[in-house]
C-alpha cells in the first residue's frame, strides 16, 4: 500500500471528542490576543522540561550514584518514550482535527495528511518528563506535571490535537518512562558510581574523590 493509500484509510477521531475540540478551539478564537503566546510556547515550553532535567541532574550530584542515575536516565527515559509514542501513532493513523474539521479555528498550520495525532509527541514528551523526574525528585515532578498539562491545553488550543490526543499521550508516557527510568537506575547504577570516581567525577558527583592516607 502506498503512503499517499495509508493516508486515505487514515482513522478518524473526531467522533471521540470532536466537539469538545471545536469547543477548544472555539475559545482560542475568542481568546486571538492569546493567539501568538500560546502558540510559541506550545513549542518553545519543552525548554522547561529539559531545564526541569538539568536541575534534577545538578541536585543529584549531591545525592549519590544512584540518584544520579535516575538523573540521567530522565531524557534516555523521555527519548525511549517518544520513541515508543511514535510507533503507535504509524499505527493508530489518526489525521489531524484540521482534515477531519476543516471549518474549525486554528492557529497552527495544518501538517501534511501523513503526520498523524495520536498521540500528541510534545504531550508525550512533557508526561515522560514527569514520570522520569517522579523516580529522581517529587517536586521537580510536581512541577513538570503542572507545566505538562498547560502544554496538553495548548495542544488543543492551538488545533493540533484532540483532548483524547493528550489523554492518550499521557496514558502511553507515564507508565513507560517510569519502568524505563527504573529499568536504567538498577542496571546502572554500578557503572554510574565506577564513573563518578574517574574523569567524569564533577559531572557525576561533588564528593571529592578518595585518596590514600600517606604513611
Amino acid at each position: 500500500m502506498t503512503t499517499h493509500a495509508a493516508a486515505t484509510l487514515a482513522y478518524n477521531g473526531s467522533g471521540i471528542d470532536g466537539s469538545l475540540f471545536t469547543s477548544v478551539t472555539g475559545f482560542a478564537r475568542d481568546t486571538r490576543w492569546l493567539n501568538s503566546a500560546i502558540d510559541l510556547w506550545t513549542t518553545a515550553g519543552l525548554a522547561v522540561f529539559a531545564v526541569l532535567m538539568v536541575i534534577g541532574w545538578w541536585n543529584a550530584r549531591r545525592r549519590g550514584a544512584r540518584a544520579m542515575t535516575l538523573a540521567l536516565a530522565v531524557p534516555v527515559s523521555v527519548a525511549v518514550t517518544f520513541a515508543v509514542a511514535e510507533v503507535v501513532k504509524k499505527f493508530v493513523a489518526e489525521v489531524r482535527p484540521c482534515y477531519s474539521l476543516p471549518h474549525d479555528y486554528y492557529i497552527e498550520a495544518c501538517p501534511v495528511r501523513s503526520d498523524y495525532a495520536f498521540p500528541s509527541g510534545h504531550s508525550t514528551t512533557a508526561f515522560a518528563t514527569v514520570a522520569a523526574l517522579w523516580l529522581l525528585d517529587r517536586r521537580l515532578s510536581a512541577v513538570a506535571a503542572i507545566f505538562a498539562l498547560f502544554e496538553g491545553f495548548t495542544r488543543v488550543y492551538v488545533g493540533a490535537h484532540y483532548p483524547h490526543d493528550v489523554i492518550g499521550s499521557a496514558i502511553l508516557a507515564l507508565p513507560v518512562a517510569y519502568v524505563v527510568s527504573r529499568v536504567i537506575a538498577r542496571a546502572a547504577t554500578p557503572l554510574v558510581a565506577r564513573l563518578s570516581t574517574g574523569v567524569l567525577q564533577p559531572l557525576l558527583t561533588t564528593q571529592a574523590p578518595e585518596t590514600g592516607t600517606p604513611s
